[in-house]
């Protein structure tokens, strides 16, 4: 057999220069036995609670969707969790996509139009970016949950725009804090061309009396233009929903091409998403990871460069990829899965451990994990 053709000299190029700035990623697939690094907050996934729910679900024979939804690809069963999930989360109208990706993708690619302008906090999440990116409006973005800032912004440039969209995440997937929501709807309230978009991916299942997020918690929902959920972290499965308004939906299937231009989930997902949310309704596993994330609080009070957080979100800086690499191979000796993330992920002398925290994660095993950090 022939060796492969060989690569363009860039590739090589830039492999190498991640490779000596200690950054080069690869693929796993044996982790320790102590989970502190997924996003399965809730247990659905990993400790089996999902699988159990489905089992309780009738499943038909069909396995593949057979195309997009506005080909072959649309059911019943669609309409019936679209339904289910607007209800749940106290909106108008829900559109479920393959992946919170594709949902970020398509909702900021094709609602911001030339002559609008975003103005989105630093540290959205690569998904938001890359959709921002993809659309014909202005960019500007603002320093971290800094309310000032953002009225800074939107004093100096409304009268240049017709209309203004805010993105933010809810909980931020990097730092684990929490965007100033009541303050972001109070703007909203008082400007009649500024809309604000949330992310809620790390914030279902985790906030809100059921687990429906934190924009319901603090009641600012009904001030959103259009929220972002996505079903891969607590909720345990695969998939995302927008919600808003019926005319957003309509909109969306019209002009978002990462919906209209793709085959749709499979039955199978779309019962996994509707036994998620059922399953979300009953659970005891969110008081467990609430008990977890306080426990957690309380015993780091005397350690230096943790991000405050009260979300299943926590990350202690440590400044540089190869100080952070070994602590995470300190902690994955001791059988603690817990990811060093690095630049260029994050800034460079932003890099940190992120440690994610779980319902099923018991208090020997927190006490493991920060003995070991201070050891």
């Amino acid at each position: 057999m022939s060796d492969a053709k060989k690569s363009p000299s860039t590739i090589t190029s830039l492999l190498q220069l991640r490779n000596n700035k200690g950054s080069l990623r690869s693929l796993i697939s044996l982790y320790p036995k102590i989970d502190f690094s997924s996003n399965d907050y809730l247990g659905f996934s990993t400790q089996g609670y999902l699988f159990e729910e489905l089992k309780t679900i009738n499943f038909s024979n069909k396995i593949g969707s057979t195309g997009s939804r506005l080909i072959s690809g649309n059911s019943i069963l669609f309409n019936e969790v679209e339904n289910e999930i607007a209800q749940f989360h106290e909106a108008e109208s829900s559109l479920i996509f393959n992946s919170g990706y594709d949902a970020n993708l398509g909702l900021l690619s094709s609602v911001p139009q030339k002559g609008d302008l975003i103005l989105s906090d630093e540290l959205i999440h690569a998904s938001l970016i890359d959709g921002i990116r993809l659309s014909f409006a202005t960019h500007y973005k603002f320093q971290h949950n800094s309310i000032d800032a953002l009225k800074e912004l939107i004093s100096r440039y409304k009268y240049s725009f017709n209309e203004i969209f805010i993105v933010v995440e809810s909980v931020y997937s990097m730092d684990g804090d929490q965007a100033p929501l009541i303050e972001l709807a109070e703007i909203c309230q008082n400007e009649s061309r500024v809309h604000l978009i949330v992310d809620e991916a790390h914030a279902i299942g985790v906030f809100g009396e059921k687990g429906n997020g934190l924009c319901q918690e603090l009641n600012i929902h009904q001030d959103c233009f259009a929220r972002i959920y996505t079903f891969g972290k607590a909720m345990g499965c695969h998939g995302a929903v927008v919600l808003g308004s019926e005319e957003l939906k309509t909109y969306l299937i019209n002009f978002s091409r990462s919906f209209i231009y793709t085959t749709a989930m499979p039955e199978h997902s779309l019962l996994s998403i509707k036994a998620a949310y059922q399953l979300l309704s009953k659970t005891d596993q969110k008081k467990h990871l609430q008990e977890n994330i306080q426990y957690f609080n309380s015993r780091i009070t005397h350690l230096n460069g943790f991000i405050k957080s009260q979300s299943a979100i926590h990350c202690q800086l440590i400044k540089g990829n190869q100080n952070v690499q070994l602590l995470e191979q300190k902690l994955r000796d001791k059988d603690l899965f817990v990811k060093s993330i690095k630049s260029p992920t994050v800034k460079e002398g932003q890099e940190r451990l992120r440690i994610c925290l779980h319902s099923f994660n018991t208090k020997q095993e927190i006490d493991l994990l920060i003995n070991t950090l201070v050891g």
